[in-house]
């Protein structure tokens, strides 16, 4: 631990503020663990009503909360944190989007509720590591832009191959 940051659990946290680590222990870590079990839960379910609906709500939700403890975090720490400001705003954007296309029906809604949907979990995760990157066993000894690079080298390809293979994006007729 230098003077200017705290440990919890091995992890640094770059503050002593009381504020900012209690946000950060008590509410941006628990939230962001919520996300990504209620996100893969949704990518990983059945389509339609049901698990993947409630998931998909849950992370929705969950991603707003996130969202917004990221903005206040970020504020407090702006010269440091202004990026995750950045990506957590375009996050949460893109989960709208995802989400205002599917309940409203617009035309293409499940290619872009797909494409919102993850676009907004792989920011959520790019957020992750490029904050936490630099403390993560393997991660640490990559490059800095690879904490960018890795998570967006990953998820785009996915999205691509949801949009090109479910059946809900290339048989619209089945919706």
């Amino acid at each position: 631990m230098t003077s200017d940051s705290t440990v919890v659990l091995g992890i640094e946290i770059p503050s002593t503020d009381p504020v900012f680590v209690g946000v950060i222990v008590g509410v941006h870590i628990p939230l962001g663990l919520a996300c990504v079990v209620a996100g893969a839960v949704a990518m990983l379910s059945a389509k339609g009503r049901g698990r993947h609906s409630t998931a998909g709500k849950v992370y929705y939700w969950f991603l707003l909360a996130i969202s917004a403890s990221a903005m206040f975090l970020s504020i407090m720490r702006w010269a440091e944190n202004y990026h995750l400001f950045i990506l957590g705003t375009l996050s949460f954007a893109s989960a709208w989007l995802g989400r205002k296309a599917i309940r409203d029906r617009w035309r293409h809604w499940a290619r872009l509720h797909v494409t919102g949907m993850g676009l907004s979990y792989v920011l959520m995760l790019v957020a992750f590591y490029v904050d936490n990157g630099k403390q993560l066993p393997l991660w640490k000894d990559l490059p800095h832009f690879t904490y960018w690079l890795l998570p967006l080298a990953v998820g785009i390809p996915l999205i691509v191959r949801a949009l090109l293979w479910h059946p809900l994006v290339r048989h619209p007729s089945l919706r």
